[in-house]
């Protein structure tokens, strides 16, 4: 009986940290509003808050996470050519989608640009970044896949066919990341989908 409640566990700390903190930031930023804005909030939680911890707890440099230019070149390739390929997808989706006008049409104003890279600046750094390259050391490549459910998860309330298709662009987002060693491409990327959704949807009547 005694053999029976032996348990051999040897955890990674940096592993369990990241899952711990990087679900309790998600649901922080989910029941709590600091500043009166999620945009102005998110820097805060998703970008300072990991890189905190990286360089004062694991004590080791944010370029180990993404936090860096990186293979700039291809970046920049693969940025423009998601922006021209995806571009026409999100035009026809968000015009000919009721629950997407309703969701973002809001949304749009002057300061639409700035609030959207707030917002996503600390979002894709929290996913591509420091759950990404910070799982990658464990479980190499799986990461892709393991970053990608929280990122899918947390869109759970937006319109059904943008959150259906998160696990595959978290996926996508990632594979960029992982392909440039960089957050900042994907991104780039997540900035322009989330601004030109918005702008679609505020123009479609």
């Amino acid at each position: 009986m005694r053999n029976f409640f032996k348990l051999d566990l040897h955890f990674d700390r940096d592993i369990v940290t990241i899952t711990i903190l990087s679900t309790l930031l998600l649901l922080v930023d989910r029941y709590h509003n600091f500043t009166g804005h999620k945009a102005l909030d998110r820097p805060f939680i998703y970008l300072l808050i990991p890189l905190l911890v990286i360089v004062f707890a694991f004590r080791r440099s944010p370029k180990e996470y993404g936090f860096q230019l990186g293979d700039w070149k291809a970046g920049l390739v693969i940025t423009f050519g998601a922006v021209v390929l995806i571009g026409p997808v999100i035009w026809f989706v968000t015009r000919s989608d009721g629950a997407m006008q309703g969701y973002y049409a809001y949304m749009l104003n002057p300061a639409l640009p700035v609030m959207t890279f707030l917002d996503l600046i600390g979002w894709e750094f929290f996913f591509r970044g420091w759950l990404l390259f910070g799982y990658a050391r464990k479980f190499g490549d799986d990461a892709l896949w393991l970053q990608a459910v929280p990122f899918a998860l947390a869109h759970i309330g937006k319109p059904e066919v943008e959150t259906l298709s998160t696990i595959f662009g978290g996926f996508l987002f990632g594979l960029v990341a992982w392909r440039t060693k960089s957050f900042l491409y994907p991104f780039l990327i997540h900035w322009f989908v989330f601004t030109f959704t918005v702008f679609a949807a505020g123009y479609a009547g």
